[in-house]
């Protein structure tokens, strides 16, 4: 397996400093990688590690477990796959024990052929386990299995933790506020995504299908260096707009509908996750350019918002009231904007969210309440503004003239110590933008790296 270790090992080894310093004395964490999974007979799906496992170790091979240790003193080992000709032959190359240490900062490696053996050694006398409540209920189960057996020994004097804590409280908190090499990193994986936007809106030149503006967007992505998509991307025209995790990618596109590219490059273990909507044929029609237009000025509201201390809430609310009061405005809802808001008759064209948090996993990890209140912003956070109307041939008392319109405009957002930047600047958003845009000969629409 090629490029498994991340750039910067000082970085992780930071993270687990300031992990174990949160931590009380006399514990141990434990953090897997995950493991290979098989996608049919003996076709495996990509593998991507754990994203705590990565923010910890800065690498990215499958079979691995981190294991961190508090007591008199604080060390760390990491257990990996053994060094393998023949298996590297066959799957790719290993970094192997005896090169851990020195390359990822690391005090010891192990064989993880030697895990269940070595862990009753670590965990004898410790007081608290932490592992993440959040990962695979395998791996939770193998905690509990050394417990378990630690426990059997009682009478040869070995003591067993006496509790399990969830990482997550300590650890996810730790991700929702972003380093300056993470921001880096999402600003390059947002830099990829919006190069990756524009080659789709380019597509619409030459493609017919779906899947065809799928193909240019992901090939931009690869272009620039990013090993993997964030998540998988949607590229859905018409009708198909709106279902709002639409990945089959297989429609014809016709040339009257709006088409809705939701897709995001990663970078460095840092994901980007942008929403563009256009027209494919490169013109929009009168009510599809109102219905933008209005999202669009409903997600300029919501960034608006953002700055340090203003509640997340916040960001919804002013997202919703611009929608509700337009959709008034154009006749597809009826009342006064406090009805519409109070009884959430907007929810019919806009049932989601305006946004979540973004970092290694595109709906990143941290909690969006604190005591039951909304929590506030700080510097560092990064966040995704995305607010939606879809009206489909479901809502028959519409006009017809209104139906099979989706729409999301979505950008990425950090919080800084003055109010906002957004990081995926770049792509034209205003209809007037787009439709000039569009027009551009293929030749003044290359991609270039930034």
């Amino acid at each position: 397996m090629l490029n498994t270790i991340l750039e910067q090992p000082e970085f992780y080894q930071k993270n687990r400093q300031t992990l174990l310093e949160q931590l009380p004395d006399n514990s141990v964490v434990f953090v897997s990688s995950g493991a290979e999974k098989i996608r049919n007979r003996d076709v495996e799906f990509p593998f991507r590690a754990q994203s705590d496992f990565i923010y910890l170790t800065g690498f990215e091979e499958p079979d691995s477990v981190l294991v961190l240790l508090k007591t008199k003193t604080v060390k760390s080992h990491l257990f990996v796959r053994e060094k393998d000709p023949e298996q590297e032959t066959w799957q790719g190359r290993r970094l192997g024990v005896e090169a851990v240490p020195n390359t990822l900062n690391l005090d010891y490696a192990y064989d993880i052929e030697s895990l269940d053996d070595e862990i009753l050694g670590l965990l004898d006398n410790v007081a608290s386990v932490y592992v993440s409540f959040s990962q695979s209920l395998d791996f939770l189960g193998t905690v509990h299995s050394w417990i378990y057996a630690l426990k059997e020994q009682g009478r040869k004097g070995v003591e067993a933790p006496k509790q399990v804590c969830d990482l997550d409280t300590y650890l996810h908190e730790m991700r929702v506020i972003k380093s300056e090499t993470e921001i880096k990193r999402l600003r390059k994986a947002a830099t990829i995504s919006v190069q990756g936007h524009l080659a789709a809106m380019k597509s619409m030149q030459s493609s017919v299908f779906e899947f065809q503006v799928q193909a240019d967007l992901e090939a931009a992505f690869l272009r620039l260096g990013s090993p993997r998509v964030a998540f998988n991307s949607i590229v859905a025209s018409g009708e198909n707009a709106c279902i709002l995790h639409y990945t089959e990618n297989r429609s014809e596109i016709k040339k009257g509908d709006l088409v809705l590219v939701d897709a995001g490059a990663e970078w460095q273990g840092y994901a980007g996750d942008i929403t563009t909507t256009f027209p494919a044929s490169g013109h929009f029609s009168t009510e599809q350019a109102q219905l933008y237009s209005l999202v669009l000025n409903a997600q300029q509201a919501a960034i608006d918002v953002i700055k340090p201390k203003a509640r997340y809430d916040m960001v919804h609310q002013a997202s919703i009231k611009v929608l509700a009061q337009g959709l008034l405005d154009l006749g597809l809802l009826q009342g006064d904007l406090d009805a519409v808001l109070k009884d959430e008759a907007y929810k019919r064209f806009f049932m989601h969210g305006t946004g979540h948090w973004l970092g290694m996993d595109v709906h990143d990890v941290g909690a969006y309440k604190q005591n039951g209140e909304w929590r506030a912003f700080k510097p560092g956070m990064v966040v995704t503004v995305e607010p939606g109307l879809y009206i489909s041939d479901v809502h028959q008392d519409v006009d017809k003239k209104w139906h099979n319109i989706g729409i999301r405009i979505e950008d990425d957002i950090l919080v800084t110590s003055t109010g906002r930047e957004v990081l995926t600047k770049g792509l034209p958003r205003t209809v007037e933008e787009i439709e000039t845009w569009m027009r551009q000969d293929k030749e003044q629409a290359t991609i270039e790296v930034s």
